[in-house]
């Protein structure tokens, strides 16, 4: 089953996420901030998530990525269901404190809910934008 906005080719980006994001905030453990998760093998950026305090210390105490989903209000271990789960090794803070780094290495397969045409997931910046017209993209792992 094809969805425009993972599949498709027309760039559609949601500029109002955090806006969204700070409109749902009823309680502390809603509060987020970014963080980034990148292969410490490969270096490869692989996912931009969110974690509030709870998906942070659940992260460290098992070593296991787990976020917070700003889509369903939940704590998000990652691979719990796909079995794509990934072993955190290192994190890192920013200069404001306002965001993190995770270094992970998977522990199988890639991270990403989508699957190419083979059945098997990928990072999920699988599509390059293209730079002279700013709105079209190509798949890079189709």
């Amino acid at each position: 089953m094809s969805h425009e906005l993972e599949e498709g080719l027309s760039l559609n980006l949601d500029f109002s996420k955090i806006a969204k994001v700070a409109a749902n905030i009823h309680e502390d453990k809603d509060n987020v901030i970014p963080v980034a998760v990148q292969d410490i093998d490969t270096k490869e950026v692989i996912l931009i998530a969110y974690t509030n305090r709870q998906a942070m210390e659940l992260t460290f105490k098992t070593r296991t990525l787990t976020l917070w989903s700003t889509s369903r209000n939940v704590l998000w271990e990652k691979g719990k269901t796909s079995g794509e789960s990934f072993e955190v090794l290192e994190a890192r803070v920013n200069c404001e404190q306002n965001s993190l780094v995770y270094f992970v290495r998977p522990r199988r397969g890639a991270i990403c809910h989508t699957k190419n045409k083979a059945g098997q997931p990928r990072n999920c910046y699988y599509r390059a934008i293209n730079l002279d017209d700013g709105v079209t993209l190509t798949n890079l792992d189709p």
